[in-house]
């Protein structure tokens, strides 16, 4: 199952989808022209983990562009501590022009160790985010990257990076499939003691756009 939160508050400024998709456009949060100061920030951040509880749980979050960033800072959050710690961790993560925040209140946190999460990384060759992009791939555990020769956008991919696509998602799938045998025998084991369990298999990935 997918889900696509839209962001909460309206987009300041001149929008770079006008003529492509109708108004009214949105953001997640607001920022300075260095991205070290941010508006809304904590509202978002309150928002999101409250719909993931109430909407979840999800295997993994995949954004674009303000909605990688942010989506990379839950998984760090969480992982962390600091945030939904009542929920499974969070498996996967797909960004799409994604980048890290430079906040030292946020990096001090969200990226002191390296994050252990499966990831797969979509950098434009002509996207003015790339460098951004390449040092937030760097704060992942062996992530994949895929580079295109496009710029800030979602990509169309040739039949190569297709295939590295194909291949990341499943080997997630057959790891988790693993896991989920495994809970599957413990479970009957437990029923042949007299204790039922029940094991919830369904699979969801939300989406931040």
């Amino acid at each position: 199952m997918q889900d696509f939160p839209d962001g909460i508050f309206p987009a300041k400024g001149k929008s770079d989808i006008e003529g492509i998709f109708p108004p009214p456009y949105f953001e997640w949060f607001q920022y300075n022209e260095d991205f070290t100061e941010y508006t809304n920030l904590e509202e978002c951040i309150s928002y999101l983990c409250e719909y993931i509880t109430s909407n979840g749980p999800f295997d993994g979050l995949l954004g674009f562009s303000q909605g990688a960033t942010l989506s990379a800072l839950l998984i760090a959050y969480q992982i962390q501590g600091k945030v939904l710690k009542e929920l499974p961790p969070l498996k996967l993560f797909v960004s799409i022009s994604g980048t890290k925040f430079r906040d030292p209140s946020i990096c001090e946190v969200a990226y002191k160790d390296t994050i252990k999460v499966k990831s797969v990384h979509f950098i434009g060759a002509k996207d003015w985010l790339r460098l951004p992009s390449e040092e937030l791939a760097t704060a992942f555990d062996n992530p994949l990257i895929i580079r295109h020769p496009q710029g800030h956008t979602v990509p169309r991919l040739d039949e190569e990076s297709t295939e590295k696509l194909r291949a990341w998602a499943t080997e997630i799938i057959q790891c988790n499939n693993r896991i989920l045998e495994k809970e599957e025998i413990k479970v009957d084991e437990e029923k042949k003691q007299d204790r039922p369990d029940k094991i919830d298999n369904q699979e969801q990935t939300t989406v931040l756009v």
